[in-house]
């Protein structure tokens, strides 16, 4: 229904706009029409001297240009009156068009224009005679010949009588009215709400009202209560109750003992006062009590010191207590004794009673017992016997199978030794046959093998001696480039053997000279040992 509406309104814009534009366009033709009309109407003189005036050269004057020109009514320079009576009519331009008779040149649509606005007007009406009450609202009926009528409009579609109906919308959803204890950035906006008590002291009172308009009487809302319903009416119930009831009541009575008291009577107070007013009232909350400051630190003294007398009454109780416990734990250590003591003697008295009446049973017992001794050997001389007659079948049984046992183990064992045998003499075979190729295969990967091992170790001769001879060709040819070489040489084989060495300053080359000469009178001192195995 809303986009009905919406349409509505828009097709009476159209029409309005239709209208307009017919009734200008036909404005417009009317002029353009009486504007060629009078073009044509003019006396041809007057075309000629505007087809002369647009012909003029630029930067002639008005007057020189009309100078010989002539004038409306008088005839032409070199001519005279009569010539021009004889002469005959002007020619006349080709768009001239003679006189026509007074009267309207174009006729306006002007029906056309009326029924468009009819229709534009009846669309108008139509939207507004349809109301959609959006969720959480509704309304009442405002007649401009009735006044109010009765009855609510809940949210949905309704229908109005335009020009003669108006709808007025009313918030049914619940509302908050909150006020503030005391100047604070929190609760900025808030209105500050203060009350007296029955000493005289200020007190701050933060206080929730959670209320609605009651939907059922929206057409007395509307015609006797003033708007808006929080600042007008709300707002000064709420504080004029609070400050009526704060007075009956001590400063410690309303933040502490009967809060809730005062908060229910408060509670009350506003839901009667409200409900005339069609207002329903869902909750008053009481946020915060706000005490004044010197109020405060008295109390907050006296707080301490009813602490303190708590704590002494506390600490009192608790000796009183602790000596009840400990008079209650000596009354309990005396009788446990004195119930120890009892149980002790009851039970001596039922150990002796309890021995005299065992020997009364006793003998029998003993007979009884010699009796089953009795029954029990002649039980087991019974199981003896049978155990033997047992055991002797089962030796017999044993026996038998034993020696047909040993029958077919004598069988069973000829067989296996001549399998054995067989078996035997074919393994000797080939074994032989196979130990006779592998010493075959042995002997000659044996003789290939010394073969390899002397050709490698000749070649190791070989190489190690033309080593030695490049080695001394090099320590040769060293020596005679730098004879201390040979001290250098000796020294460093003699290393792990001597640690100090003394050379005097004034021989050259003398302890050389004494160790060639103890290597030549030794020859064979330095030559290598010979090897033992393998070729020489």
């Amino acid at each position: 229904m809303l986009f009905l509406r919406l349409l509505l309104f828009v097709v009476s814009f159209g029409f309005l706009g239709v209208a307009a534009a017919i009734v200008l366009y036909d404005l417009y033709l009317a002029f353009e029409l009486n504007r060629i009309l009078r073009l044509g109407e003019r006396e041809p003189t007057d075309v000629a001297a505007e087809q002369a005036a647009a012909a003029r050269p630029e930067g002639s004057s008005l007057f020189t240009s009309t100078a010989g020109m002539p004038s409306e009514g008088s005839p032409a320079p070199g001519t005279t009156a009569a010539d021009a009576k004889t002469s005959g009519p002007v020619a006349r331009p080709a768009f001239y068009l003679p006189p026509r008779s007074a009267g309207p040149r174009r006729v306006i649509r002007w029906s056309a224009a009326g029924k468009l606005v009819v229709l534009a007007a009846l669309s108008s009406l139509l939207g507004k005679s349809i109301l959609v009450v959006p969720d959480g609202f509704a309304a009442v009926r405002v007649s401009q010949i009735s006044g109010v009528r009765p009855g609510t409009l809940y949210p949905g579609t309704h229908l109005l009588l335009p020009l003669i109906q108006r709808a007025q919308l009313f918030d049914i959803r619940e509302k908050v009215y909150s006020t503030a204890a005391s100047e604070n950035p929190r609760d900025k906006g808030f209105e500050i709400l203060t009350v007296e008590a029955r000493e005289g002291l200020s007190v701050g009172l933060a206080v929730t009202v959670r209320y609605r308009v009651d939907p059922r009487h929206l057409d007395y809302v509307d015609a006797n209560l003033p708007q808006p319903i929080e600042d007008e009416i709300v707002a000064p119930v709420v504080t004029s109750t609070f400050r009526d009831l704060a007075p009956n009541y001590i400063v410690r009575d309303v933040f502490s003992v009967k809060r809730d008291e005062f908060r229910q009577r408060a509670t009350q107070a506003i839901t009667a006062r409200l409900a005339e007013d069609q207002i329903i009232v869902k909750e008053v909350l009481l946020r915060k009590i706000l005490l004044p400051e010197q109020y405060q630190q008295g109390l907050q003294g006296l707080l301490l010191k009813e602490q303190e007398d708590d704590q002494v009454t506390v600490d009192q109780s608790i000796e009183q207590k602790k000596v009840k416990i400990a008079e209650s734990q000596a009354e309990a250590q005396k009788v446990r004794q004195i119930k120890r003591a009892e149980g002790d003697a009851r039970t001596r008295v039922l150990m002796a009673q309890a021995e005299s009446d065992s020997m009364q049973y006793t003998l029998p017992l003993k007979q009884k017992q010699i009796e089953q001794s009795k029954l029990e050997a002649e039980a087991r001389k019974q199981t003896t016997i049978e155990d033997a007659d047992a055991a002797a079948q089962a030796r017999v049984k044993n026996a038998e199978a034993e020696a047909q046992a040993k029958v077919i183990d004598t069988k069973a064992e000829q067989q296996r030794r001549t399998m054995l045998a067989d078996t035997q003499n074919e393994e000797t075979v080939r074994g032989a046959e196979a130990a006779a190729q592998a010493k075959v295969i042995d002997g000659k990967a044996e003789k290939e093998r010394q073969d390899l091992l002397a050709d490698a170790e000749a070649n190791q001769i070989r190489l190690t001696a033309q080593a030695g001879a490049e080695k001394m060709q090099l320590e040769a040819s060293a020596l005679k480039v730098n004879p201390m070489l040979v001290q250098l040489t000796v020294a460093q084989r003699l290393s792990d053997k001597v640690q100090i060495m003394m050379v005097p300053t004034d021989g050259k080359f003398f302890f050389t000279n004494d160790v060639l000469k103890s290597a030549q009178a030794f020859p064979g001192l330095n030559d290598p040992p010979a090897r033992t195995g393998g070729k020489q």
